[in-house]
């Protein structure tokens, strides 16, 4: 195969391993790595080595960089202590457990030197929010552990890439050194990395928060400016670059006042065919022979790290907290290994062997092993174990409210008085702050971004409701919650009267959606009684009456929002709904102020005079 031909067969992979991930909604990294490794030692119709040559190492080094780059812009202490006691000791005691006692199970079992079982231990510290979040949304976890996961797979990606790197750091300072001149080599390096990395961060965050770089220049000249750092990290100090830009991207995550959502939302688009193609890469390297060579110890120790030693972290990191047996059994199950394992463990095993560590070649196959096992062994058993043990909530009939305006702010208020879960998001900081300030749950951005799948909190929430003046967004929104909540439960309203979508795909399967609350409703309409004042109001239903003398009462001064029936089940009033009210059910409706006799002589004499 030529390499335009490869090069052109790696991309294509790339986009249709997303896509069966997205359908399947499965962690990317599985279809990826066993996709390359069909199309690698599989059916031998890609060679890595042959195909890149002598940029193989720099093109996988650089990759790295940017992936441990944009994990650590996620890194923002203030979260490691606002998330709770299991959050900051799974990161901090668990780590530590975790990396000690599988660097110690890897060197008594497999054929690993202290320094390589150290680092294999550093490796398979880390879980990662990539892959956590698709098991969360299948196995719907009791909320204070979907949490704890959640926020333990975003902080710890990090966190373990920085431990990873260090240990690597100290094996390249070791080499072929006595321990004295290891230990200096090493704290070179470590200075280099945090000095250059320190400086860089804050350089790079005060120049994107005073505007140095025109908007469409901000993406690019970040990303040229994290490489140009790495390479230059690099000349000054023999394999600092990985540590320098990971501190680099710290430095900036806990800057004041800097708002990298543009950057993380431009790694998605950069992370689509570079990351992607570079796991297809990594994984048709692999030598499957390399796997049976791995034998009965690798099987032991695969089965130590997930039966013994994340148990064990998990059990120590809960003392204190207030978790039962239960939750501890379930958090001790989820811990599936993702990207920072698979790519870092890949570079640092290429520039091993470079180096004469022939152990080395062994490292990659271990780790792609435990990703592989992991991801797949829990991603089929996790929602059993949460159903047997009763940790898995309810059908979640709570609403993401897509708008938090006047009008959304009113309705998510009166959802909210009536104990649903409901969660505002709004691309206007305004509005965001506002909803804030009337202690309404809210989250700022695009809620179909990356950045929102992993710090969007959808506990309890299964529909959406789109009431937002955004005509572009809106359809984006719908057709992406479709995939996640079955289009049923997707509702939409039409911005003014004469809306007329182009027509697409996306904005017919959009259009069908825009059925909220009635005939003749929309947003421009809801936005103008909220405007003149009207009310979110709760009527209860009762034999005397009943929801005919309701209608009767308000006329059209009410718009039927929510019906509520005996058993706290919530119904959406639509174009087309089949439920009808009953005695004992609630209505929340949109209702109008009713005019005083004044008021209205006022208006009939106007009208006389007009």
């Amino acid at each position: 195969m030529s390499s335009m031909s490869a090069l052109a067969l790696i991309g294509v992979l790339s986009i249709l391993c997303q896509w069966s991930a997205w359908r399947l909604k499965i962690p990317a990294i599985l279809p990826l790595l066993l996709v390359g490794m069909l199309v690698g030692p599989g059916l031998g119709w890609l060679h890595p080595n042959t195909l890149f040559g002598d940029l193989l190492f720099p093109v996988v080094s650089l990759s790295v960089a940017i992936i441990l780059f944009e994990g650590s812009l996620t890194l923002k202490l203030n979260e490691i202590r606002g998330h709770g006691r299991m959050v900051t000791h799974l990161v901090s005691i668990g780590v530590l457990v975790t990396w000690i006692a599988a660097s110690v199970v890897a060197y008594l079992l497999i054929d690993f030197s202290w320094e390589l079982a150290a680092l294999f231990g550093a490796l398979v510290v880390v879980t990662g929010p990539t892959v956590i979040m698709p098991m969360l949304r299948s196995v719907r976890p009791k909320s204070n552990v979907a949490n704890i996961l959640r926020w333990e797979g975003i902080i710890i990606d990090p966190i373990g890439a920085l431990l990873a790197v260090l240990v690597y750091e100290f094996i390249i300072a070791s080499q072929g050194a006595g321990m004295m001149q290891a230990v200096q080599a090493f704290t070179i390096t470590i200075g280099v990395g945090f000095v250059l990395g320190f400086a860089a961060g804050k350089l790079l965050g005060t120049a994107l928060r005073k505007g140095w770089f025109p908007h469409y220049l901000k993406n690019v000249a970040t990303l040229a400016i994290v490489l140009g750092v790495f390479a230059a990290s690099n000349a000054l100090q023999h394999e600092s670059g990985l540590l320098t830009v990971t501190v680099m991207g710290m430095v900036m995550a806990n800057t004041r006042n800097l708002h990298l959502d543009d950057i993380l939302e431009f790694k998605e688009t950069l992370s689509v065919l570079l990351i992607s193609g570079l796991f297809i890469i990594l994984a048709a390297r692999l030598d499957m022979a390399a796997f049976s060579e791995l034998g009965m110890p690798a099987v032991v120790l695969l089965a130590v790290i997930i039966f013994v030693v994340r148990p064990l972290s998990v059990w120590l990191s809960a003392i204190g907290t207030k978790l039962n047996f239960k939750e501890k059994i379930l958090l001790s199950w989820i811990a599936p290994r993702g990207i920072v394992a698979a790519a870092v463990s890949a570079l640092f095993a290429l520039k091993l062997q470079q180096d004469g560590w022939a152990e080395a070649e062994l490292l990659v196959p271990l780790v792609f092993l435990v990703i592989l096992s992991t991801v797949v062994l829990q991603s089929l058993t996790a929602k059993p174990l949460a159903h047997a043990l009763k940790l898995r909530e309810p059908p979640a009939h709570g609403f993401l409210i897509f708008g938090a305006n006047a009008t959304a702010r009113r309705i998510a208020k009166a959802l909210k008085e009536q104990e649903l879960p409901v969660l505002l998001a709004d691309t206007n900081w305004e509005n965001i702050k506002q909803a804030r300030m009337e202690n309404l749950p809210v989250y700022f951005g695009n809620p179909t971004s990356d950045h929102a799948e992993n710090n969007m909190d959808l506990t309890g929430i299964g529909r959406v409701l789109i009431l937002s003046p955004y005509k572009q967004l809106n359809p984006v929104v719908a057709l992406h919650f479709m995939d996640w909540f079955s289009s049923s439960k997707i509702y939409g309203l039409p911005t003014n009267e004469h809306e007329a979508p182009a027509r697409n795909q996306l904005s017919e399967s959009y259009r069908e959606r825009l059925k909220l609350f009635g005939k003749g409703v929309t947003f421009s309409k809801l936005a103008s009684l909220t405007f003149q004042g009207a009310q979110m109001k709760t009527t209860n239903l009762t034999e005397n009456f009943n929801f005919t003398d309701y209608q009767k009462r308000y006329g059209n001064r009410a718009i039927p929002m929510f019906a509520m029936d005996e058993r706290k089940s919530f119904h959406v009033f639509t174009t087309d709904h089949t439920f009808e009210p009953k005695p004992g059910w609630q209505i929340i409706a949109l209702v109008t102020v009713e005019e005083t006799s004044e008021e209205q002589a006022v208006k009939q004499k106007r009208e006389k005079e007009d």
